[in-house]
This record gives C-alpha cells, sequence and structure tokens, in this order.
C-alpha cells in the first residue's frame, strides 16, 4: 500500500480529438509518450494507468506499465480516480492528464508538497502571457485566495476589468498576473472515495469543470504555481505543436 501514488485516467474517447490518447506521433501514441515522460521524470513514485478501454492498456502494458480497467460509464476523470485507487489503496494521489506530454519533476513534486499537508486537494497553475489565451475558453482561468487556495475557476476570463472591459492586452496582463489551470492534481484518498459519492454540481455542469464540484462541497483546494512550459493535447492542432517540439 503505497503513501503516495501517481494515477493517470485514461478514457478512449474525446469529443475535441476522438481518440486523441492513441493518435500516432512519431511512431507512437499520444498515452504512451505521456507514460514515458512520467517515468522518465519521477521513476521514484509508483504510477498507474486507470483505462476505459484495452485499446488503451494493450499499448502501455507491452511497455511494462501498470494497468487498471476501470468502468466506461464514469462522467470525470476524478471518478475514475477513484476507482483505480480502490486497487492501488494509496494514502495520497496524483492525477496527472494522459493529455499532458510536458509534465515536469518539478510539477509533479510541487504536488507531492502540497498533498503532504492538511489540505485534501492540490492543483497548479501558471500565469498567463497572451491575452489570446486569457480569452480562450479552453484555457481554463483560477483566482486565488491571499493564501494561495482557490476561489473559484471558470472558462470565462477572470477576474474581469470593470475599467477596461474588452480592451485589456498583453501588457496589462504583465502588469496584473492572471492564472491559468493547469489539468494536475493532486488528492487525499479520503477526498477521492467522498467525492465519488457527490452528485455532479451545479456549477461543475454549467462549466464543465469538474473540480468545482469540490469548492462547491465545502472543500479547499491549495494552488502551486509553476513556469514550467506545458502542452496540453485537446486538439489536433495541439498534437502539432507537441510533435513540432519534438523536432
Amino acid at each position: 500500500m503505497p503513501n503516495l501514488a501517481i494515477i493517470v485516467p485514461c478514457r478512449l474517447e474525446s469529443t475535441r480529438f476522438p481518440r486523441k490518447l492513441l493518435h500516432n506521433i512519431k511512431g507512437r501514441p499520444l498515452v504512451l509518450w505521456v507514460a514515458e515522460r512520467i517515468r522518465k521524470e519521477t521513476p521514484e513514485i509508483p504510477l498507474w494507468f486507470a483505462v476505459d478501454d484495452d485499446l488503451l492498456g494493450a499499448p502501455l502494458r507491452a511497455a511494462g506499465f501498470q494497468v487498471i480497467a476501470t468502468s466506461p460509464d464514469h462522467q470525470s476523470g476524478t471518478d475514475r480516480l477513484a476507482e483505480a485507487n480502490r486497487t492501488v489503496k494509496a494514502d495520497r494521489v496524483i492525477n496527472v492528464q494522459a493529455d499532458e506530454p510536458l509534465v515536469s519533476a518539478g510539477q509533479i513534486r510541487t504536488l507531492a508538497t502540497l498533498i503532504a499537508g492538511t489540505v485534501p486537494m492540490a492543483t497548479l497553475a501558471t500565469p498567463f502571457r497572451r491575452i489570446v489565451d486569457f480569452y480562450n475558453p479552453n484555457q481554463v482561468k483560477v483566482v486565488l485566495r491571499r493564501d494561495g487556495r482557490a476561489l473559484y475557476f471558470s472558462r470565462s476570463r477572470l477576474p474581469f476589468s470593470r475599467d477596461l472591459g474588452l480592451t485589456i492586452d498583453d501588457a496589462w496582463l504583465a502588469a496584473n498576473p492572471c492564472y491559468k489551470h493547469l489539468g494536475l492534481y493532486a488528492y487525499h484518498a479520503g477526498l477521492l472515495d467522498q467525492f465519488a459519492a457527490l452528485p455532479p454540481g451545479r456549477l461543475e455542469q454549467i462549466e464543465k469543470l469538474e473540480q468545482l464540484r469540490v469548492l462547491e462541497n465545502g472543500h479547499d483546494i491549495l494552488v502551486g504555481l509553476t513556469e514550467d512550459p506545458t502542452i496540453g493535447v485537446d486538439t489536433p492542432d495541439d498534437a502539432k505543436k507537441f510533435e513540432a517540439w519534438l523536432g
């Protein structure tokens, strides 16, 4: 029974990019690029993949990774994570997304440090650098309390400048840090079990952001900041960006 484990929830189908985890990049599916990156960056932390289809499990097992079959009916990655941890039985779980091929050791270890405390959930954010990204609803915003805990997550641009409205620009962003949420999480096992038993929240269903279920039910989320570069693969264009990064 590990004290800390990484579990990567993997769903075969994806609305914006069908079967993206199997998308071939330089001869390997995306999910294998992510798996090998995690193993290289943090080999000291036990690693599992929670899959909803053996089309994902087969290449992972063939490459030597630990795979847990989970229900295809889960509505969120956190629900899948909770099911997988009933097998892993870790006290604390780090959730790396299966479409984050540039996840870094620094990011994972920051989460490990944050979740070692009393706050039952942690995640990461990074400053927005470009106004075009700040306006993009696929790049989720998080606003923070002074103590580093999350106030809210949204696809809308937050905070909104009443004085400048739609005229804010890159210079305004540089002077007024706004944070992009990264899809990396850590949980106490107890919160994972509670999460799976809670109905989806009203705000969660509106924004399609599962972390809002945690806030809606009165739990804190601690947010660490990172400057490490990342490419989340949400679309075919993102896959091309990652392939270009590989050279």
